[in-house]
């Protein structure tokens, strides 16, 4: 019988879930608040657990968050339920490695599909792991993300510190679970230049295929962050066995770089404005929380970003706020009219 953990503080929706669900036979657990259910997850390692996000104690980004931290919970699906609608929760949620997100009220037919979904998932996935070799089946991304989360090293980086250095040995691939991680070299004038930014999901660290080499570029947290890593050697082994994989991540490192195309022709070519409101957007796409808290980027690499100044980036924030199309409370910048921001040339 497959267990079930319920996270949620209101009491009501709480029982009346956990007799739905005991109806379908299913073995319920329950806890209120994100705290009692971190402990009950250790405790019963529950097939599945289904989370509130706004509770007392402890919400359920906090809950996710610490459960993906955990080696013996990070693989449990979560499923978040809640009335927080809005598209930028929702991916707020997903980025962080939610596994469904159903908004209240819900249909019984929804919930029971979602669990049944995840459930089936997560057992494919466990018959996969027993009795195969450590890197067979990985064969695409998606795989590859997975044998991150089960083999890599996790670690755990505050804002600004650095991941690896330009000039040092590339001993590592990563995998970012949560967070936000800018590369960057200094040009010659000691100027820095962002090259690349990389959210939940994505993989980098990745320069050579075939050998390891040295890093071209530093890679720095631009907030607090969550990643998995795998050795270069490892890496290396991997795409070996894997034809469809090494051309998958090909075809990802070559769509990367017509974006990073694309961002240099804009850069040398677009006014001062268009430059802070492409840069202004591209950061709400990373961090789909500043819609509604702000974009916590300082001003410095947010103009890096842009390829202007400081002083013309923040002289742009000042007419885009007269305009009444962002506002600015202390260092956020809050995006209030998205429409006006995208028609800006």
């Amino acid at each position: 019988m497959k267990k079930i953990l319920i996270v949620e503080d209101d009491k009501i929706l709480r029982e009346n879930t956990r007799e739905l669900l005991e109806m379908e036979n299913y073995n319920v657990f329950t806890a209120e608040n994100g705290k009692e259910g971190m402990d009950a997850a250790k405790r019963l390692k529950p097939d599945l657990i289904i989370s509130d996000i706004l509770m007392p104690v402890m919400d359920g980004y906090q809950l996710l968050k610490n459960l993906i931290q955990d080696r013996e919970t990070r693989e449990i699906p979560v499923i978040f339920l809640s009335a927080k609608s809005e598209a930028e929760d929702i991916r707020t949620g997903m980025n962080m490695g939610a596994d469904d997100y159903l908004t209240k009220p819900f249909h019984e037919r929804d919930l029971l599909l979602a669990i049944r979904t995840r459930l089936a998932k997560r057992e494919k996935f466990q018959k996969r792991k027993i009795g195969t070799p450590e890197n067979h089946h990985i064969d695409t991304l998606d795989e590859l993300r997975a044998y991150f989360e089960r083999a890599g090293e996790s670690l755990e980086i505050e804002k600004n510190e650095e991941i690896y250095r330009e000039g040092k040995h590339s001993n590592y691939i990563y995998l970012i679970k949560y967070g936000l991680i800018k590369t960057h070299r200094m040009d010659e004038y000691g100027k820095e230049l962002i090259t690349g930014l990389y959210k939940s999901s994505d993989v980098f660290g990745v320069y050579n295929f075939l050998d390891t080499t040295f890093y071209p570029e530093t890679a720095t947290a631009l907030e607090n962050s969550f990643f998995y890593r795998l050795s270069s050697l490892k890496f290396q082994e991997i795409l070996n066995s894997s034809q469809h994989l090494t051309l998958e991540l090909a075809q990802l490192l070559s769509d990367n770089l017509s974006l990073l195309k694309s961002h240099l022709l804009e850069m040398a070519y677009a006014s001062v404005l268009r430059k802070t409101t492409s840069t202004i957007r591209q950061f709400a796409e990373l961090m789909p929380e500043s819609a509604r808290e702000g974009i916590r980027i300082s001003r410095t690499d947010l103009a890096s970003v842009a390829g202007i100044s400081t002083e013309s980036f923040i002289r742009s924030l000042s007419s885009l706020r007269k305009s009444g199309i962002i506002d600015i409370e202390g260092r956020n910048i809050k995006i209030l009219n998205m429409h006006k921001l995208n028609s800006i040339k």
